[in-house]
């Protein structure tokens, strides 16, 4: 199992991605968590096989139709999560 750490930039509020990716992740089995950030951003923390996370990796570079992403940074992270959850703006 592997933990990555997701931000995401872009066309990414209000536009329903960070639901999307809930919907996404619990499709794929993946765990942790999602939210906006200040910046107009998208955070998120994914947890689960490495094909899994790829996936879900992938699927952030589109995100929901409305969606216009323009750059997914990914961080090697660490974590074990049971869920994967949308969480308030920090």
């Amino acid at each position: 199992m592997i933990t990555r750490l997701l931000t995401i930039h872009g066309r990414v509020q209000g536009v329903y991605y960070r639901d999307s990716m809930r919907r996404r992740a619990l499709q794929l089995g993946v765990k942790g968590w999602v939210r906006n950030c200040s910046d107009g951003s998208v955070e998120a923390i994914v947890y689960g096989t490495t094909d899994a996370v790829a996936a879900i990796i992938e699927w952030a570079k589109q995100g929901p139709a409305a969606a216009k992403v323009s750059d997914v940074r990914v961080k090697e992270a660490e974590g074990d999560f049971d869920s994967f959850e949308v969480l308030p703006t920090p």
